[in-house]
């Protein structure tokens, strides 16, 4: 990814931990994290890397796994994204968590450094040097743990940005800067293959993902964090935005419960170990 792409992605992240959607956004995001944190499983006094931890998850939830004996740390590019990472772990009592500024494909870490890796919700944006990278600073035996999104096409990006694709046609997203990357069976456990991993697995899961609000502010917040589908919306005339905004709300409407619009979503889990032999 060039750096007017990981630019924009940046601005992405910044506009999810902005003052009016952060609460929401962090609870929309708890299962997902939660699924990849179990996944992982952290053990007490580990020594984890967050990559491409934006505001820092799953990095603080693994810091309250790991204990005080432990320890994580959270790599981004953006120093913003990682004060406010910072901020919401100082908040928790969070003694062992610790920010680094950096690019998943440049680690400034030496090899053999973490017990685990994890990433939620990055690795599709990541550089092609970035799961080499991830596997040299493992120690050996050690996993490296990644949550992708899944396909599309399905209920979630539906409602919203399948209506917006549907009425302006072309690609959906820029391929540089594809959030679906990884959405093919297979696709993830093959790069993390490719990067020298061993015992790779992946699967496929679906996840609460629930907005604890309004159908009219999950569209908001939606087109808000939307860097990758810009594009796609820009090519929206205007007769052509008043229809999608009846749709959409429509078609968010079918899944309000009480106050809550809520979904399942398919989310790509994919980990690989760093062999023995390594060292």
């Amino acid at each position: 990814m060039s750096e007017s792409e990981n630019a924009s992605w940046g601005n992405h992240f910044r506009l999810t931990a902005s003052e009016r959607w952060k609460a929401k956004s962090a609870a929309l995001g708890t299962e997902v994290t939660n699924t990849l944190v179990e996944y992982a499983a952290p053990a007490k006094g580990m020594h984890v890397l967050d990559l491409g931890s934006g505001t820092g998850e799953p990095g603080i939830t693994l810091a309250s796994r790991v204990g005080p004996t432990g320890h994580v740390t959270a790599l981004d590019q953006s120093a913003e994204l990682l004060e406010i990472a910072s901020e919401r772990a100082r908040q928790r009592g969070l003694a062992n968590f610790s920010t680094c500024r950096a690019g998943a494909d440049t680690v400034p870490f030496s090899e053999h450094q973490f017990d685990l890796i994890a990433s939620r919700f990055a690795v599709m944006f990541f550089p092609d040097r970035a799961l080499p990278e991830a596997h040299r600073v493992l120690k050996p035996g050690a996993r490296a743990c990644f949550a992708a999104w899944g396909p599309f096409e399905q209920p979630y990006w539906a409602s919203m940005m399948g209506i917006v694709h549907k009425h302006v046609g072309g690609p959906p997203v820029p391929e540089a800067q594809n959030p679906f990357r990884f959405s093919q069976s297979g696709s993830l456990a093959s790069a993390l293959t490719a990067a020298g991993f061993f015992a790779v697995e992946e699967r496929t899961v679906s996840v609460p993902w629930n907005w604890p609000g309004t159908p009219e502010e999950l569209w908001e917040y939606a087109q808000s964090v939307a860097a990758p589908f810009r594009p796609m919306i820009e090519r929206a005339s205007a007769e052509q935005w008043s229809a999608i905004q009846r749709e959409v709300l429509a078609a968010l409407r079918a899944h309000v419960q009480g106050d809550t619009v809520k979904f399942n979503v398919a989310v790509v889990l994919a980990s690989g170990t760093k062999a023995q032999g390594n060292a």
